[in-house]
């Protein structure tokens, strides 16, 4: 990693290990399982101008504050294909690759809003961890996509018994264009899906 890519890391574990050792003080905690859909779209003249499907799965804890607000700390990996646009090669020099895959640890701190047991309405950071680097490195040695992408994401949740269905969506504030200054690559991503808390 980068050292500020490092930093951020570790900024990060360090807020989720507070948020985990300050629940003790909350009114409840649950635990749970998700998984669903990632729309996934890069922004830049290199790709296509459109969304790409993906999945999602992971973990989530839901650590009510007051009986109005709570925090949902997540861990969940995330793939999904991005198409190349025609002027990928020309920009860069490098042979047609038309199709990158992207595989992402991400770790979102969301603060949660109910009001009524039924809606979640959620925003947060959201810290994602490249985790795969086999097409994204370039036949140079480069690597195409930087380690880190940091995001913010908003949504909403509904709550049924244990279940959760939710749909939010992600910008992401970084440019993560490992190779050069002459595109700023961001991430958009609409996520769908269920979750299950014990």
């Amino acid at each position: 990693f980068e050292t500020k890519q490092m930093k951020k890391t570790i900024a990060f574990l360090v807020l989720c290990l507070t948020i985990f050792a300050t629940s003790t003080f909350a009114q409840h905690i649950k635990f749970g399982v998700k998984a669903g859909a990632d729309i996934k779209k890069l922004s830049g003249k290199s790709f296509d101008d459109q969304f790409s499907y993906g999945y999602h799965a992971g973990a989530f804890t839901e650590i009510g504050i007051t009986k109005k607000f709570g925090i949902q700390p997540e861990v969940y990996f995330s793939q999904v294909n991005i198409d190349t646009s025609n002027a990928f090669s020309a920009v860069y020099d490098f042979k047609k690759i038309s199709n990158i895959q992207l595989k992402y640890i991400n770790i979102p701190i969301l603060l949660s809003f109910k009001p009524n047991k039924f809606v979640s309405l959620q925003a947060g950071p959201q810290f994602g961890i490249l985790m795969d680097k086999g097409n994204t490195v370039l036949q140079n040695g480069q690597n195409a996509f930087k380690q880190g992408d940091f995001s913010v994401l908003a949504g909403i949740q509904m709550n049924i018994s244990h279940f959760r269905l939710y749909g939010r969506y992600a910008v992401g504030l970084n440019d993560i264009n490992d190779i050069d200054n002459k595109e700023r690559w961001k991430t958009q991503t609409i996520q769908l899906g269920l979750g299950f808390a014990f």
